[in-house]
Order: C-alpha cells, then structure tokens, then sequence
C-alpha cells in the first residue's frame, strides 16, 4: 500500500500553506466516490503534457502498458509543462485530483509534497533499491524527509547539442567541435553557407537551457555548481561567470528572424530539414528525429559536450499520485507505479521519447546511438548534475530565467545581467 506522512505543520510556507488551507475546505465527496463493483479494472485519468509527435507516440506505450496491466487509462493532455501543472495543482487543491500526474524531476512538487497532498512510493523505491540505484540529483527532489514522492520514468539530459549531417556537408564541417572556440568557428562556417547556424526558439525556458549549456561547457562541474547550486555570490559576480554570460550572447548572432516565439520542436524540425546545423535542445528533441524517421549517426549527430568532463546535466519525467484513501484509486495509482518502473516499459518509452530508462538495469541495445551514449555518461557518477530546476526553487529559477532573456533581447550590458542574476539567486 501507499502511505502519505505528512509533515508538521509548521513545515508549509507559501503555496504549502495555501494548499493546506484548501485540503481543509476541499469536498470531501472525493474520497467518499463509490464505484459499482469492487471488482472494476483499476481506471487511472493521468495528466500529462506530452504532446509533440515524439512524445504522443511515447505516452502511448505508458498507456497500452497499463491497459495490458488489466488497468484502464484515462489520458488527459494539456499542452504544455506550465499549463498541464497549473491544472493538476488546481485540481488537487479543489478536491478532485487526477489518479496521477507528470511532473518533471525538480522542484515543481515540492509545495504539494509539503502540504501532505501526495500519496508516498515508499514500497517502489524498497522494492527496486532506489537508495543505491537512482541517480543522487533524482533523489535530492523525489525524496522528501525520508519518503519518496514520486515514481521516475526516465532521465533527460538539457543540453545535447544536435547537428545536421547535411548541413555540416553543405558547411564543409568536418568533425564534431571541441571546444567553443571551435563551436564559434562551425557556427561561422554554417552562416557563409547560407544556413542557419543555430535553431533556437525563443521563449524564456529555451534562454535557459542554452545558457545552461554554455554555462556547463566553459566553466565545467565546478563552476557550475557553485554558480546554480550554491549560489555563491563571488563565483556568480566573478570573471568566469561574465565570460560564460558573454559567450551566451554572443550566440544571439547567429539564431535567425523566425526565432522569438518559436516552440521547442519547430526549431528542431529546422534541424531535421537540414535548414539549421545546430540546435541546442534537451534529448526529447531526439523523438522528434525519430518521429521523422531519421537516424542518430547517419541523419544527425548529438554531443553531449564539447569534453569528457562536461557535466550531464540532467532531470527527467515523474509520476506523482494526489492522495487519497479511495481503496479502488490507490489499487489504481498502485499498478500504475509498479508499470511506470518496469525496465521493459521504459526502453519502450525512452526509445520514442529521445531519453533514457531511469533505471540503470535496462537492457540498452535497443536504444539509439544517442542513448547509448548517455547511458554509458551515466554510470560515470563524477559528471552527474542536475538542471538548474533541481536546484533553484521555482521562484529562483524564474528570476534567474527573466534575467537571461532580457539579456538576450535587449542591449543589456553583461555586468547588469550578472548582478541581476546574482541579486536574484541571493536567498
């Protein structure tokens, strides 16, 4: 069985408290819902926002895993990451909660965590070892005061670099670069042969992963985690820093005019087109790929860093289950985790979806060249860190992302966007 341990009350501040409030006015009707017979198929609605061709084709396998489980599967998709949590938040706190929901692996959850309003996996994670198993930067935020709250899917990577292999032909690109320098000089090389050199989508979020990548490249593990998970205000007011923000800017250059406003997928369909060389995009951008029925290595190219020390910056999707003591949606939320973590289901999920299984005892062959590669990243332990999600609260993050746009849509100066961020990453 599931069990829920709530923590004391004066754990929950902000949001925690709001939802604590409402789980006290919620109608209680929800739990008192009867179902005709005892013996009905567990039926699961799961909220999710998987929604792109790639990901539709990969939520589907998660889908049929359960039908064939003997469960039914209600699919509730709501485009996009922000608006699919909003209704999943605000369904919980008005008392009629999905069986379960997606959320990233980060942060995102942590309010409802706190307010006592997601049921614990507890029995999952003892039964697959999770302890020893999952990656540290997955548990710092599944694992809340000794209890996990969330079953993982599968593991992402932010900050692949994708290339097309005709336009690195049409560009006389030769090999994969190095270094930024070299990165620079291909980007040079894309522009005098008529292609755009860099597919970005410009919305806050895209900034961001681009800024994380650059970020991780040139300053490495160290640099970065000081910088995004301890803050430090000397390292974030330092010279480093400034190159690294200066670097990112410089990159504005050579994105084209369709750019502001374009989604995630658009610009990787640029990509697939052969009409950019490069994007720089998390590896559910690989889905798109293949949806399109193109090859790792023959079609496009991936790197996961200029170097074999670049950090692996990673998250990931989750299950979470809102609470509940209705026997028939805990019987329900039960298969539903215990699908979610079979290693069958997630090579099935990752090789649609462009990730990789979140647990490490899969069977990869399956798997794209991609994948493959950053399976073998991963048993490296010494290049795993988290996205920037993992380790800045919501708020954080979203003052630190305000600052990287304006920097990048406006003639900010790089030392206003650096006390900008550190100011914002302060406390």
């Amino acid at each position: 069985m599931f069990t829920s341990a709530r923590p004391p009350a004066a754990a929950l501040t902000g949001l925690a408290l709001a939802l604590a409030a409402a789980v006290l006015t919620a109608a209680v009707p929800a739990r008192a819902s009867t179902y005709a017979s005892v013996r009905a198929a567990p039926k699961a609605e799961v909220i999710h926002w998987w929604t792109s061709g790639g990901e539709s084709a990969a939520v589907k396998q998660v889908a049929q895993a359960y039908r064939n489980a003997g469960g039914v599967w209600i699919d509730t998709a709501i485009a996009g990451g922000d608006q699919s949590r909003a209704v999943t938040i605000n369904r919980i706190v008005g008392g009629n909660p999905p069986t379960a929901a997606q959320f990233n692996t980060s942060k995102q959850f942590l309010d409802v965590i706190e307010a006592g309003m997601l049921n614990n996996v507890d029995n999952i994670a003892r039964a697959q070892n999770w302890d020893q198993t999952l990656p540290p930067p997955i548990i710092d935020v599944i694992k809340v005061q000794g209890h996990y709250y969330a079953v993982p899917l599968n593991i992402h990577m932010q900050t692949w670099f994708w290339y097309s292999k005709s336009a690195f032909r049409k560009a006389g690109i030769t090999k994969e670069p190095a270094s930024m320098e070299e990165f620079f000089a291909a980007l040079d090389k894309l522009k005098a042969a008529g292609i755009i050199p860099l597919a970005h989508g410009g919305q806050s979020w895209q900034e961001t992963v681009l800024f994380s990548a650059i970020l991780a490249n040139m300053g490495g593990k160290e640099l970065y985690l000081k910088a995004i998970r301890d803050r430090d205000q000397a390292t974030l007011l330092g010279p480093e820093f400034r190159k690294v923000l200066q670097a990112f800017k410089r990159l504005k250059s050579y994105v084209d005019a369709g750019s502001p406003g374009r989604n995630w997928n658009d610009a990787t369909a640029l990509v697939i087109a052969g009409r950019a060389g490069f994007q720089v995009m998390g590896d559910w951008a690989k889905g798109e790929f293949t949806n399109a029925g193109q090859s790792a290595g023959q079609h496009y190219g991936c790197m996961a860093g200029f170097s074999a020390s670049t950090p692996y910056l990673i998250q990931g999707d989750v299950f979470v289950f809102p609470r509940t003591e209705n026997g028939h949606v805990v019987r329900a939320q039960q298969l539903l985790a215990k699908v979610v973590s079979q290693p069958d289901l997630q090579v099935r999920f990752s090789k649609l979806k462009g990730s990789i299984p979140a647990r490490p005892d899969v069977d990869a062959s399956a798997l794209d060249l991609c994948a493959r590669r950053g399976i073998e990243i991963m048993k490296d332990r010494a290049r795993q860190a988290g996205v920037t999600e993992i380790y800045l609260t919501p708020d954080q993050n979203g003052a630190m992302q305000d600052v990287l746009t304006a920097y990048w849509n406006t003639a900010m100066p790089a030392e206003r966007a650096q006390k900008s961020i550190a100011n914002a990453l302060k406390y």
